[in-house]
């Protein structure tokens, strides 16, 4: 092969990255992938959900809000969860935001590092479902997706999560939700942010359904975001933790801990060491959010999810 000149050599790599970049994938071309150096000790492997204590927070999109209950602006929120758990990550949820505009985002990183906490990860619902028939639904959803990846850069969050909205009398397509996501997932590589998908919901984010849409994008800024008990609504035990197993092998950065399931009064039961086993099983290094959801108060049972995953993690 004739020797490239350095003149030629970088007209040619100009040209490489020119083409990439039309095509919407240069970062994630030249990029390895995240590199996220995560703590090694239980405690500081745990990080607390602000959605258990969605009675108490303050927004105009928190419909749970219980105005019996003394409110709480999320601002407060680390300060209130290092000081009650010695916990020094949250997970704030995007509902729970009063406002996303750069004061009030800009305010509430002055409040994290004000309470020497941080953000791991920001569950948002975008507007839209990525895999809607409308191409301008999707859209929407997308351009939502990317303010969020925004927000979370402000923050000094790794990641967000994103929920794949059901459309009524409308199959999850894997084909539309891998096209949406890796736009997303392009954008998200570009500003080092991780984008996560849950097993939230039976039907658009069934969890391999997520995976196929996973392997599908194959982006280094696209994982999943396993949770403990979403998948038991099933009423099929071994289903959700083969879900949750599956899963697994995509995690990245974050996971959400939970002993038991509530759907329609009926309880669904966990078995925490067992899950956390399965984690540790695929090699999963990254954060586990307390997402408590059981009887009683969010404050007591968060304190049990915590209590319960130090000694598994033991």
């Amino acid at each position: 092969m004739r020797a490239l000149s350095r003149r030629n050599f970088l007209k040619k790599s100009t040209s490489l990255a020119a083409g990439a970049a039309a095509l919407g994938w240069s970062r994630v071309l030249f990029s390895a992938g995240p590199d996220l150096k995560f703590p090694t000790q239980p405690r500081d492997r745990l990080s607390v959900a602000s959605y258990p204590f969605r009675a108490f927070i303050e927004s105009p999109r928190n419909w749970n809000r219980d105005r019996k209950k003394r409110g709480m602006d999320l601002k407060d929120f680390a300060a209130m969860v290092v000081k009650k758990f010695h916990v020094h990550n949250i997970e704030p949820l995007g509902e729970h935001f009063r406002s996303t505009d750069p004061a009030y985002v800009q305010a509430f990183r002055e409040a994290l590092k004000k309470a020497k906490a941080q953000v791991v990860n920001i569950p948002v619902s975008v507007g839209a479902s990525l895999y809607d028939p409308d191409a301008a639904k999707r859209k929407r959803g997308i351009q939502n997706s990317k303010k969020w990846v925004d927000i979370a850069v402000t923050l000094g969050s790794p990641s967000i999560r994103i929920h794949i909205q059901a459309v009524k009398s409308v199959s999850p397509d894997i084909d539309r939700t891998a096209e949406s996501l890796s736009e997303i997932a392009t954008y998200g590589a570009e500003k080092g942010i991780l984008v996560n998908l849950e097993n939230d919901d039976l039907l658009s984010e069934d969890a391999f359904f997520l995976v196929k849409v996973i392997e599908k994008v194959n982006n280094p800024y696209l994982h999943a975001l396993p949770d403990f008990g979403n998948s038991m609504l099933s009423g099929n035990e071994q289903f959700n933790y083969d879900a949750v197993t599956a899963m697994f092998k995509h995690a990245y950065n974050i996971c959400h801990v939970k002993d038991s399931e509530i759907d329609k009064g009926k309880i669904f039961r966990v078995d925490l060491c067992k899950t956390f086993a399965i984690a540790k099983a695929s090699g999963y290094r990254g954060y586990f959010s307390m997402e408590w959801e059981g009887q009683g108060g969010p404050y007591e049972g968060t304190q049990k999810l915590i209590d319960a995953s130090l000694k598994c993690l033991a």
